[in-house]
């Protein structure tokens, strides 16, 4: 007679396979890097707004941005220090600022899990420019 494996043995293998359902965002701020006018101020305040944004945000929707930035919707199960660019490499969650006048929405890179943030002048526009990036969702393309 052949023996059924345990559900709890095939949670454990496609936590492995896919990742963790859930998003730990104290997690997600801690692994994170920044670049350009964000480069050693985590207090910049279109940092401070992207991660009231995402704090707010349904379980659903920080999914969808981790989709749209790294290309996968799980954090790795090893947690966000674990967090591989498609070539296979750790590369953490990186938040790069770009001038307006460079584009007026936002743009992930997913082979660097990174995303261009414009240097939006209020919180409001910060947000309507992800929310309007996310609702196109694979209809959006990047330079990567």
């Amino acid at each position: 007679r052949r023996r059924r494996p345990s559900t709890h043995a095939g949670r454990d293998l496609g936590l492995m396979l896919s990742g963790t359902p859930t998003i730990d965002v104290d997690e997600w701020v801690r692994f994170s890097q920044y670049r350009g006018d964000f480069q050693g101020d985590k207090e910049h305040e279109v940092v401070v707004w992207f991660w009231e944004m995402v704090r707010a945000w349904s379980p659903e929707r920080r999914a969808q941005l981790l989709q749209w930035t790294t290309g996968h919707a799980r954090v790795p199960v090893q947690g966000f220090s674990h967090l591989m660019g498609r070539d296979g490499v750790l590369r953490k969650f990186t938040l790069t600022s770009l001038e307006l006048s460079q584009a007026v929405y936002p743009r992930a890179h997913t082979c660097f899990n990174r995303i261009d943030v414009p240097l939006y002048r209020t919180k409001e526009e910060l947000v309507s420019g992800f929310e309007f990036v996310l609702e196109l969702g694979d209809q959006t393309f990047t330079m990567d």
